[in-house]
């Protein structure tokens, strides 16, 4: 197991680490430190460009105030140093920031540390039985100062200080390797991704591959790496199970039944969602499907039409009548005389990883697109999504969520592929990479990834008139991990009426059921 954010004795070594360096280096951060005992530090901090949370002084009445965390004191003292104290201990540490900036500064950095603080949390969670293997990944010390320059360097971009950034990621890319320990392997993603945001040069194509499917515009790279992941990781195989289980419940004694997709099949060749399902309704004793329609969104006109006519064979094979069209439109631009609804047939629309594409700081687009779906009036709503926050208002506290995220991922892949593998380096360095660039690169329509959490969607869901349909099959989830074996270390739990795929209880994906 290598060295990463979500494992708790890495964590009570780092915290133990950074206390040692207050005491020894440098007083003036063991104070900060008090205030922050979770916030990573780096070493010889004391010839580092370091940006206080406060503009503190010198001066004894305020350092006893910040070691006896008197919130209300603090604020006085803070309020009562000068205008020219304030320019010469923050404004000039923060080169060329306005007013605005500054305070904006202020407020990255305290929801950075309670994104760590909420990390440090969930790290306790989790129990390490094997303290040995840090050693087999260079150490935990290296392991740790790769996390305190990666948080340090994620800062100085934030705060746009080029020349500091510039040394850190210059140390960083000598240190994260793509054939590392995991946490070196998702580093090196964040360093792609820190290096880009400082440029302010976007990924090369990135309007559209991320227009609503991630293969719509996919280099050959990235649809063999995707193809990987589909074969090796279990995140999207197990949306496809439990969206076609809700989807068979809801087809139940139905002989005119339709399925809306809104990524068809998230660009994958062969239908694999669809071939499942067909296979399920053709084996049913009960009353036989007597016409299937299956109507695709998506932008790759091609490569859905060669989809639509394998999958008619396949069910013609199978004794079942398919109907299939497509609707060459993206999410944003859906309207509901695009879909044609037929009042026999029984609807059901299924969107796997589609619809945190159309988050925005506004909530018009996603606003839009569910009330088309709600408009359609189908039985029910299936939604796949990633289970975590990547589309807070702040860099640093995204970074950091993002971060812990992605170290999970990284490090299934180690539990279920060689060292060495060319498989995974390319699901790593040509899928996950994307994601992580456009998470940590872009902002405003450019970045696409917003993923968001359970809590978050059910808000998002009930103001557009939806209701939640709890999802009881964490048996039947759990039999399926054993059945198709999936890597011991995956877990599923039912977490307030949705089924969430875990990594030793991290979620990574969560399944959702949603009626008008």
């Amino acid at each position: 197991m290598s060295p990463s954010l979500y494992n708790p004795t890495f964590k009570n070594e780092l915290v133990e680490y950074n206390n040692i360096n207050d005491q020894n280096e440098n007083p003036l951060m063991g104070s900060c430190y008090a205030l922050y005992p979770n916030f990573p530090i780096l070493e010889n901090i004391a010839n580092s460009t370091w940006i206080l949370p406060f503009p503190f002084s010198s001066s004894d009445h305020e350092t006893e105030t910040i070691h006896n965390r008197d919130h209300k004191k603090l604020k006085r003292t803070i309020t009562t140093t000068t205008t020219t104290n304030f320019h010469n201990s923050s404004v000039n540490s923060i080169p060329r920031l306005h007013f605005r900036d500054h305070i904006r500064t202020y407020k990255q950095r305290y929801f950075a540390a309670e994104a760590v603080e909420e990390a440090a949390q969930e790290h306790l969670k989790f129990i390490d039985n094997n303290p040995d293997d840090f050693e087999e990944d260079g150490g935990c010390a290296d392991g740790m100062r790769l996390v305190q320059l990666l948080i340090a360097c994620a800062e100085a971009v934030a705060c746009r200080d080029k020349s500091h950034a510039s040394i850190l990621l210059s140390e960083l890319k000598s240190n994260a390797l793509v054939f590392g320990s995991s946490f070196q392997r998702v580093a090196s993603c964040f360093v792609q991704g820190l290096t880009e945001r400082l440029t302010m040069i976007q990924p090369i194509g990135s309007v559209t591959k991320s227009m609503m499917n991630i293969m719509d515009a996919a280099s050959e790279e990235m649809e063999e790496a995707f193809k990987l992941v589909y074969e090796i990781c279990p995140h999207i195989q197990f949306g496809h199970f439990v969206a076609n289980s809700i989807i068979l419940e809801a087809f139940e004694g139905e002989s005119f039944v339709h399925v809306v997709d809104l990524g068809m099949s998230l660009g994958l060749p062969h239908g694999h969602q669809w071939r499942g399902l067909i296979r399920s309704l053709a084996s049913r004793s009960s009353q036989r499907v007597r016409r299937l329609r299956i109507t695709g969104v998506g932008l790759c006109i091609a490569r859905i039409q060669v989809i639509g006519e394998e999958l008619s064979v396949y069910a013609n094979n199978l004794g079942i009548h398919l109907e299939f069209s497509i609707v060459d439109k993206n999410l944003e631009n859906l309207k509901p005389e695009d879909i044609k609804v037929n009042e026999k047939e029984v609807l059901v629309v299924n969107s796997i990883l589609q619809l945190h594409c159309v988050v925005k700081e506004s909530r018009g687009a996603l606003n839009s697109v569910l009330q088309m779906i709600h408009g359609l009036s189908p039985k029910v709503l299936v939604m796949v999504e990633q289970d975590s926050g990547h589309n807070g208002p702040f860099f640093l506290g995204r970074f950091m969520e993002s971060l812990h995220y992605y170290s999970a991922i990284f490090d299934s892949l180690d539990a279920m592929l060689p060292k060495y593998d060319t498989k995974r380096a390319k699901m790593e360095q040509f899928y996950f990479a994307e994601e992580i660039k456009n998470i940590v690169s872009c902002e405003g329509p450019l970045r696409m990834e917003r993923h968001e959490k359970v809590d978050q969607w059910r808000r998002r869901m009930s103001r557009a008139g939806f209701q939640g349909v709890p999802i009881k099959m964490m048996s039947q989830g759990k039999e399926w991990l054993v059945k198709n074996k999936v890597c011991d270390g995956y877990t599923v739990v039912e977490e307030k009426g949705c089924l969430v795929l875990g990594w030793k209880s991290k979620p990574i994906v969560a399944a959702s059921c949603w009626k008008c």
